[in-house]
Formats: C-alpha cells, sequence, structure tokens
C-alpha cells in the first residue's frame, strides 16, 4: 500500500492555495473555490485542500525537507511565520512547525534514516 495523497479542510481555499504554493508544492488541480490539489516537489504525493468551515480539527501534516534550516528561511523571508524552529527534538528530528491558514498544524522536518529506521524499530515481522 502507497499513500497517494493527505486533504485538508480550509475556508478559504485562495488562502491555501497562496500559502502552499509558497511552501512549494505544485498546483495540479485548481477547482476553487471548493477543491485545490498540489504535487510535493519530491516524490509523487500529492496534497489537496477541500473547502469547509472546520478547520484545524487536529490536523497535522509533515513535510520532509532534505535541507530544512534553509527552506525555514527561505519560507520566512517570503513571509510565512514559524510557531518554532527548527529545532532537535529528542526522537532525532528536527523540526519547525507552522499552520496553515485554515489552522491545519504543518511541520517541516528533516529526520535522515532515522526516519525510516529509528532507534528501537520494531521487527516488521511482528
Amino acid at each position: 500500500m502507497r499513500l497517494n495523497q493527505v486533504t485538508v479542510t480550509m475556508p478559504d481555499l485562495d488562502a491555501g492555495w497562496l500559502f502552499y504554493c509558497t511552501l512549494g508544492l505544485k498546483p495540479v488541480v485548481d477547482a476553487r473555490p471548493r477543491y485545490a490539489r498540489f504535487i510535493c516537489p519530491d516524490g509523487d504525493s500529492t496534497f489537496s485542500l477541500y473547502q469547509g468551515e472546520i478547520g484545524g480539527g487536529g490536523t497535522t501534516v509533515y513535510f520532509e525537507c532534505s535541507d530544512l534550516d534553509e527552506t525555514v528561511g527561505i519560507l520566512s523571508n517570503a513571509g510565512i511565520h514559524f510557531v518554532s524552529g527548527p529545532e532537535d527534538k529528542s526522537w532525532l528530528w528536527r523540526e519547525a512547525e507552522l499552520y496553515d491558514p485554515g489552522g491545519n498544524r504543518i511541520i517541516l522536518y528533516f529526520a535522515g534514516s532515522n526516519r525510516l529506521d529509528p532507534p528501537g524499530r520494531m521487527d516488521s515481522s511482528r
């Protein structure tokens, strides 16, 4: 099984469109004001916005960046506000936290080999 996309709810898709384009996602479908879909700049996973009044309902989306500190600097200079980071976490990931215009929590991170092979990883035969 392979993850295709994540969809989050957002009241204002125009604001979401600008936000995610600024993050570097590339538009695939523009059906605003109800729906928008993007492809991530690395790999083939996609990310969608669906218009709705309930945003930020406990959703957290992680986007991996090969050079987190540089990416955060570029985005900060482009006007994106970060709540925290980049900072090293006890689980061996480096993370920066922000919120999209719909209130969804976004984590930009770098984990290196710890992403798929963390210390204490469970044996896949379990």
